[in-house]
C-alpha cells in the first residue's frame, strides 16, 4: 500500500514538473514576442535594414567630413487613416553636399477638437541606401502632442555618410527618398480623460 501511495505520488511530482516547465517556456515565449519589436527595432537602426536609417549624436556627426559630392533627397509625408492632422514636409526635394549636415522641416496640424499625441514612422529609399542616412535630430525620435487646431514645424537634422560613394551597391543612387507616417499614439489629454471617468 505504501509502494503504491508513492507511486501515485511520484506521478504528481512528475506531472508537476512537466507542467512548470511548460508553463516557463510559455511565458518565456510571450517575453520574448513583446521584446522582439524594440529589438528588431534598435537592430534596423543599427544596420539600416529595411530602410531604417541610422541615429547618430553631435559629436559623431561632427567627425564626418564634407565629401563635395551632391545627392537630391526627396521627403515625402503620410497619414495613417485614423490620424486626424494635415503633415507635410515644407520642401519635396533639396540637393544636399554628401558628408554635410543638413535640415529638413515638416509641417503637421492638428484638425480635430481634441488633443492628440502621434509617433511618427519612417523608412528610407532605396533600402541599400538607409544605413547611410544618419539622423542627428528629428522629431521621430519621441511622440509629438497638438492642442485642438494647433500647428507645429517640425526639424529633421541629417547628413549622408560619404561611404555611400564607395559602396557598389549604391553607384547608381542619385536621389534617396525619406518618408514618414504619423500615427496616433493616444486622443485626448489627462484633463478630458479625468473628466470622462465615473465620478470625474
Amino acid at each position: 500500500m505504501t509502494g503504491q501511495i508513492s507511486a501515485v505520488e511520484r506521478a504528481r511530482q512528475s506531472n508537476r514538473k512537466v507542467a512548470t516547465v511548460a508553463l516557463s517556456i510559455a511565458l518565456g515565449m510571450l517575453g520574448l514576442g513583446y521584446a522582439s519589436v524594440p529589438l528588431y527595432r534598435i537592430f534596423c537602426q543599427v544596420t539600416g535594414y529595411g530602410g531604417t536609417t541610422r541615429r547618430v549624436d553631435i559629436a559623431q556627426a561632427a567627425t564626418v567630413k564634407d565629401s563635395g559630392r551632391e545627392m537630391r533627397v526627396r521627403f515625402d509625408a503620410n497619414v495613417a487613416r485614423d490620424m486626424p492632422w494635415e503633415f507635410k514636409p515644407l520642401q519635396r526635394t533639396d540637393t544636399v553636399s554628401i558628408g554635410a549636415r543638413d535640415m529638413a522641416l515638416f509641417w503637421a496640424k492638428n484638425d480635430s477638437n481634441q488633443t492628440v499625441t502621434g509617433t511618427a514612422s519612417f523608412n528610407v529609399e532605396p533600402e541599400q541606401a538607409a544605413k547611410y542616412f544618419n539622423k542627428i535630430q528629428c522629431f521621430c525620435f519621441t511622440e509629438q502632442t497638438l492642442k485642438p487646431g494647433e500647428e507645429v514645424r517640425m526639424p529633421v537634422l541629417y547628413y549622408i555618410d560619404p561611404a555611400i560613394l564607395d559602396d557598389p551597391d549604391n553607384k547608381d543612387v542619385a536621389e534617396i527618398t525619406l518618408s514618414y507616417t504619423f500615427h496616433v499614439t493616444s486622443i485626448g489629454d489627462a484633463k478630458t480623460l479625468d473628466q470622462n471617468k465615473p465620478g470625474g
